[in-house]
């Protein structure tokens, strides 16, 4: 018996977990189990952002420089890599389950389950825990003092609609157990008491937390800021430069929700791995974690995931890889992986077949990793070497160089200054995308597609 449980935790940053270096946020268990794991030092994603990803971990394909992109029926999201899994997709649930895996995906990221996506093709069982962000679950319109939530500069910006939306989900909420994360891991506990019996298995528990909105109970956040704040309770900011529109001391507790949702998310993260280990189920799974990006906090004067944001509080991401065995406990991989590779890894490891080439590499036998990495958000890509993290617009225009030896932070641009860097770090990128780069200048700075608007007006 072998079984893998992947496990996606949405919009965590790296450096806001301490096995990470972070020493201001309480996360006891993903430190712990990154003490039993192979760690990456250096994953990416090689796109972004949410639906893009996981295309590409669950096939082991690229989805970047996205050719085969068009805008999809059914949502209202437009950005480049942002598609359903097509007919010529093969997920990994599909794979597994005709090598006789069980296999269950079980979240609450509501993009996944929109009308047409497909992402749940190849699970025999599918939980989808609705009402996150702008899941249009309830069209009912209570009575909300949004006065609490959004700044007057707020008001008709996407934040508010956002808000308006989440709260009317959220309403009859009762306690912590009712939180999207809580109730993701107890499904995930659920399952694996149901179907312990299962010869082998395939999990992919999917949590959207920490991913806005922000409103972990008091007891996470106030382990972050003052306990006694009384000021607004901004759960969803609106994309910017965030003391535009609010107070640094709002911004402070905004930064300390996030904080205070991420302990959260590793509280129960830690219950369902206790019960994997209660039950036995270490012995014979492989357990992976990872996360899809990071997420701007004011650095930068960006907050919220933005293609102007190829920074490392966006792009960073923590992955780590417990083997049944032991292999790699504790040890750490220094070059560049992608997301992608879980593909490859999981493959290997359940014995499974596949009778095509895929850019995935095996994550249990890359002793260095890569020697760069690659990435696009939009019209914006970006690479990075161990000594530079370069971005621009797809035609190679707005160039954004980094010593990042100099400058680990990247806040000075010295694309003027090395025009030769310049042009190999877009090389490196071009290298990856096997030609020429497709351009969707037009998308740079827009959210969604037309239809944004309509579901806009439902969410008013």
């Amino acid at each position: 018996m072998r079984n893998v449980i992947l496990i996606f935790i949405d919009s965590l940053r790296k450096d806001h977990v301490g096995a990470y270096g972070n020493d201001w946020i309480q996360t006891p268990n993903l430190d712990a189990f990154s003490k039993k794991s192979l760690n990456f030092s250096q994953a990416y994603p090689e796109s972004l952002a949410t639906i893009p990803i996981r295309r590409s971990t669950m096939t082991g394909k690229r989805s970047y420089p996205f050719r085969d992109w068009k805008p999809s029926l059914g949502d209202f999201i437009s950005a480049p890599g942002w598609q359903p899994l097509s007919d010529n997709d093969i997920p990994l649930s599909e794979i597994l389950f005709e090598a006789n895996y069980r296999t269950a995906l079980l979240t609450d990221v509501y993009h996944l389950f929109k009308p047409s996506m497909n992402y749940h093709r190849g699970f025999c069982e599918f939980r989808f825990i609705r009402g996150q962000e702008l899941d249009l679950m309830d069209s009912s319109r209570p009575q909300l003092d949004l006065d609490h939530y959004l700044t007057p500069k707020m008001r008709g910006l996407v934040s508010e609609y956002q808000t308006r939306q989440y709260l009317t989900n959220v309403r009859h909420r009762k306690g912590e157990q009712d939180h999207f994360s809580p109730m993701v891991f107890q499904e995930a506990i659920d399952w694996l008491e149901r179907n312990q019996d299962a010869e082998s298995f395939y999990m992919h528990v999917d949590s959207f937390d920490p991913h806005e909105p922000w409103d972990p109970p008091k007891k996470y956040w106030s382990l972050y800021d003052d306990p006694n704040y009384s000021g607004r309770e901004i759960i969803c900011p609106d994309y910017g430069d965030p003391l535009s529109f609010m107070s640094q001391e709002e911004l402070n507790h905004v930064r300390a929700m996030y904080a205070g949702e991420v302990t959260m998310v590793d509280h129960w993260f830690g219950k369902f791995i206790a019960k994997i280990e209660e039950l036995g189920l270490d012995k014979d799974t492989m357990i992976i974690m990872i996360s899809d990006h990071g997420h701007p906090l004011g650095e930068h004067n960006i907050i919220r995931k933005n293609p102007s944001a190829m920074y490392p509080e966006q792009l960073d991401i923590p992955l780590m890889i417990r083997h049944p065995e032991g292999k790699g406990a504790g040890q750490s991989v220094d070059g560049y992986v992608y997301n992608h590779d879980v593909f490859k890894t999981i493959i290997n490891f359940t014995g499974a077949e596949i009778n095509y080439d895929v850019p995935s590499q095996d994550l249990m036998n890359m002793e260095r990793g890569r020697d760069y990495a690659t990435c696009a958000f939009k019209g914006i890509t970006w690479s990075k070497t161990d000594d530079y993290a370069f971005f621009c617009q797809m035609d190679g225009s707005d160039p954004h160089l980094f010593d990042i030896k100099e400058d680990p932070g990247q806040f000075n641009n010295i694309a003027a200054d090395r025009p030769q860097v310049v042009k190999e770090m877009f090389e490196l990128i071009k290298q990856d995308a096997n030609g020429p780069l497709p351009d969707f200048s037009s998308l740079q700075g827009q959210l969604t597609a037309p239809r944004f608007s309509t579901a806009l007006s439902i969410a008013k």
